[in-house]
């Protein structure tokens, strides 16, 4: 059993980053990509917080891009190859990375909601770029930090992020 969430990590990076792409050069992309895995890596964290629930993701399917798609307006055929990517990615997952790359509050709540995580456990997680970006990464990440164009997305599961980050609540998947 899958019980790493490195492919929907992945899949879902990948989708912010075509939604949302960096208007400079390699190393803006590589910036821009970096904010984005920083924040699908927290929100997968907190969407999935056990291995049980990152294995049941890993068997079940995290259920595709095709709604976040159509938000956005990405409407062309994918080729048979970006049709596979596209299955891993988690609309939920998405929706919280979101969130966390517009308010800086948020994400500092949700990477602290993950002290204690079994995902946190042994080498500690740096999230700097998420939480203290600097110029070069908030000049890499306009698009992808931008409230009013990550809105869309942002607001899907918006309720249920604030939820999960409910004191002693449980963080069902």
């Amino acid at each position: 059993m899958l019980a790493d969430l490195s492919p929907l990590i992945a899949a879902t990076t990948q989708w912010l980053t075509r939604a949302y792409p960096a208007g400079g050069g390699a190393l803006d992309g590589a910036l821009c990509e970096a904010q984005a895995r920083q924040a699908v890596t927290v929100a997968a964290w907190l969407r999935y917080p056990t291995p049980m629930d990152a294995a049941l993701v890993g068997m079940a399917g995290p259920g595709g891009s095709a709604r976040l798609d159509w938000i956005t307006g990405h409407d062309e055929t994918p080729t048979p190859d970006e049709y596979a990517w596209r299955t891993w990615v988690d609309e939920v997952v998405a929706s919280w990375a979101a969130c966390l790359l517009s308010d800086a509050t948020l994400a500092r709540a949700a990477v602290d909601a993950l002290d204690g995580s079994p995902h946190t456990a042994g080498t500690p997680a740096a999230f700097r770029r998420l939480l203290s970006p600097d110029d070069l990464d908030r000049r890499a990440a306009a698009l992808l930090r931008h409230p009013d164009l990550l809105a869309p997305v942002a607001t899907l599961h918006h309720t249920g992020l604030l939820d999960a980050l409910q004191p002693g609540r449980a963080l069902p998947a």
